[in-house]
């Protein structure tokens, strides 16, 4: 029951800053925030596994901030939807160039998230 707890509030918090985020005026077609907020919420799990593989980190911890602040904070469904938007608006590159960086990009953030927990932190 404590983990659900942790979970929660640590959703709370990714999911506060992801609507911060979203707050920032930007006017483009290309969904820059979302790859954004999902290219540091990954460099960011990548952080907290790699720190929690090499350290003995409480259990809560990594519950709050991987489970809930980095799920709560990235955006698949959001994701999802403006790709899928784009396609349905007739801007089948875009949607590939976002689908394909978002990928790209996330895969890169969550390695270099664990490159920095063990040879930087």
């Amino acid at each position: 029951m404590t983990g659900l707890l942790f979970v929660g509030a640590g959703g709370a918090v990714g999911a506060m800053l992801r609507y911060a985020i979203s707050l920032i005026p930007y006017k483009g077609r290309f969904p820059l925030l979302t790859l954004f907020i999902n290219v540091i919420g990954a460099l960011a799990i990548g952080i907290i596994a790699g720190l929690s593989a090499r350290k003995n980190l409480p259990q809560n911890a990594v519950l709050f901030l991987k489970t809930g602040v980095c799920g709560g904070f990235t955006t698949f469904s959001t994701f999802s939807l403006e790709a899928y938007n784009l396609l349905e608006q007739g801007y089948f590159r875009l949607s590939a160039v976002y689908i394909i960086l978002s990928v790209v990009c996330c895969l890169a953030g969550v390695a270099v998230g664990m490159y920095m927990a063990e040879h930087v932190m």
